[in-house]
C-alpha cells in the first residue's frame, strides 16, 4: 500500500479532531479527501507528512512508519500545503534550486518540473508576480522535484479562477498517471475530474469510503424535473408512489424526489394524462458529488 492509516487520533484540547480514522490507498490510485471545514483533514494529512504526530494509532507511507522512519516518508511524499509557503522574493528558478539542493537531486530536474507543471512562461520571474495560480504550480514544482511516489495535495486549487482551475487539474491528472495522488478539495467537480475513489470524513470520522462510480451508481433516490402546460395543486401528485418530496421550482416547474431506483417517469406522465395535464418537458436527474456530499456530512 502507498499509505496505511489504522485506528488515527488526535485531539486539540478538548476538540477531537480525528476519532479512530482507517483507511489504505493503493499504489497509482487518485483519491479525493472531501470534508466540511474542520472535518479533520488537514489534521491527518499533516500527520502522513510527518508535520504532526497522531495521539493514537498508526500510519505509514510506501511502507515507512511515520514516527519511526520520518525521513523515508519525507523523501518519498510531495506534499503541498493548503497555504503554499512560497519565497517570495526569491525568483522561481532559484526558488526550486534551493529545494534542489535540499533534496539534492540533480539540477535537471529543476527543468523537468518546471516544463511538467507548465511554469515555463513565467520562470523567469520572482514568486512576488506570480498569479495566484502560477503560485501553485511553483508549489507543485516544489513537491515534484525529488520524484516522489505519493503526492499529497492540501487544497491545491484554492483561490484560482476556472481557467487556473482547469490548468492545475489538468496539471494533477498528468503526474497522477505515474504517482499515487492524496487530494483534498472543497470543489466538487475537480474531484468528479480527477479522482477515482472518494473517502468523506465528518466530525473527524470517516462516513463514505467508495471508488466515485460506486458512490453515484449507489444513489438510490431518484430525482425527476418536470414542467406541466398549467399551475398544480401538490396535492395531486401525493397518490405517486415512493415520493419523498415535491418542490415547485419556478413557474409549472416540479423537482420531484422518488426513494426508488426504479424509473418513474412513466408513473408521472401517467398522473399528467389522468388529470388532463400535458407534460412540456420531463427529465431524469442524476445526483452528483455535491449532493451527495452535503447528505454525508450534514446532521451528524
Amino acid at each position: 500500500m502507498s499509505i496505511e492509516v489504522q485506528n488515527i487520533s488526535k485531539s486539540y484540547g478538548a476538540q477531537k479532531a480525528l476519532d479512530n480514522v482507517s483507511f489504505s490507498v493503493k499504489k497509482g490510485e487518485i483519491v479525493g479527501f472531501l470534508g466540511p471545514n474542520g472535518a479533520g483533514k488537514s489534521t491527518l494529512m499533516k500527520i502522513l507528512t510527518t508535520y504532526i504526530n497522531a495521539d493514537e494509532g498508526s500510519a505509514s507511507v510506501n511502507g515507512n512508519d511515520v514516527n519511526a522512519n520520518p525521513k523515508a516518508v519525507q523523501l518519498s511524499v510531495g506534499y503541498l500545503a493548503e497555504h503554499n509557503p512560497l519565497y517570495l522574493d526569491l525568483y522561481v528558478r532559484e526558488y526550486l534550486e534551493f529545494n534542489a539542493d535540499v533534496y539534492k537531486v540533480t539540477k535537471s530536474r529543476i527543468e523537468e518540473v518546471i516544463s511538467l507543471t507548465g511554469l515555463t512562461p513565467e520562470s523567469h520571474k520572482k514568486i512576488s508576480q506570480l498569479s495566484k495560480g502560477y503560485r501553485q504550480r511553483v508549489g507543485l514544482a516544489t513537491a515534484l522535484l525529488h520524484n516522489p511516489d505519493v503526492l499529497i495535495l492540501d487544497e491545491p486549487t484554492t483561490g484560482l479562477d476556472p481557467n487556473q482551475l482547469v490548468e492545475i487539474r489538468n496539471v494533477i491528472k498528468n503526474v497522477g498517471k505515474n504517482k499515487t495522488v492524496f487530494l483534498s478539495t472543497h470543489i466538487m467537480q475537480e474531484v468528479e475530474a480527477i479522482c477515482d475513489r472518494v473517502i468523506i470524513i465528518n466530525n473527524g470520522k470517516i462516513v463514505t469510503d467508495k471508488k466515485l462510480a460506486k458512490l453515484v451508481s449507489d444513489v438510490v433516490e431518484q430525482v425527476i424535473e418536470v414542467e406541466f402546460d398549467k399551475a398544480i395543486d401538490a396535492t395531486l401528485l401525493t397518490s405517486l408512489s415512493d415520493l419523498k418530496s415535491a418542490v415547485n421550482t419556478q413557474n409549472n416547474i416540479w423537482e420531484l424526489t422518488f426513494e426508488t431506483d426504479v424509473d418513474k417517469r412513466s408513473d408521472v406522465f401517467d398522473l399528467a394524462q389522468t388529470n388532463g395535464l400535458k407534460t412540456l418537458q420531463i427529465s431524469l436527474k442524476s445526483k452528483n458529488l455535491e449532493e451527495i456530499f452535503r447528505e454525508k456530512t450534514s446532521k451528524r
